[in-house]
């Protein structure tokens, strides 16, 4: 599976911004998809994951309520919705794929596949 991670820019505190994952492969409706996230000077971090029915999630405790993650299988497509964006969401993105349910790797599994990352920057 290849991925590619687009839709990444700079936007002001509060506002939104939709990441987009473009995958190549017959299986990637097989794959939990997932988003993470790597600061400066910090460790790459879980964002969202989603199996690949779409119908379990899990979510970062400082993304929950504000970020969705979506899949369209017929696109081999995954997104991030991003609202709410604060100044301290302020990383590169980047998007990845993995066999296991989105459990294992919300728990700290790692993924299979990695894309290359897309930079979020929001001002405050």
């Amino acid at each position: 599976v290849q991925l590619q991670a687009s839709g990444g820019g700079l936007v002001q505190a509060g506002g939104s911004l939709r990441l987009s994952c473009a995958a190549s492969g017959r299986t990637f409706s097989r794959y939990t998809m997932a988003w993470f996230r790597q600061a400066p000077g910090k460790e790459r971090e879980f964002v969202a994951a989603l199996t690949w029915s779409g119908v379990t999630s899990y979510y970062s405790d400082s993304v929950k309520g504000r970020f969705t993650i979506s899949r369209d299988n017929a696109k081999n497509a995954v997104y991030l919705q991003m609202n709410s964006l604060k100044p301290e969401d302020t990383a590169v993105y980047y998007c990845a794929a993995g066999p296991y349910s989105a459990n294992y790797y919300y728990t700290g599994g790692g993924m299979d596949y990695w894309g290359k990352g897309t930079q979020v920057t929001v001002s405050s």
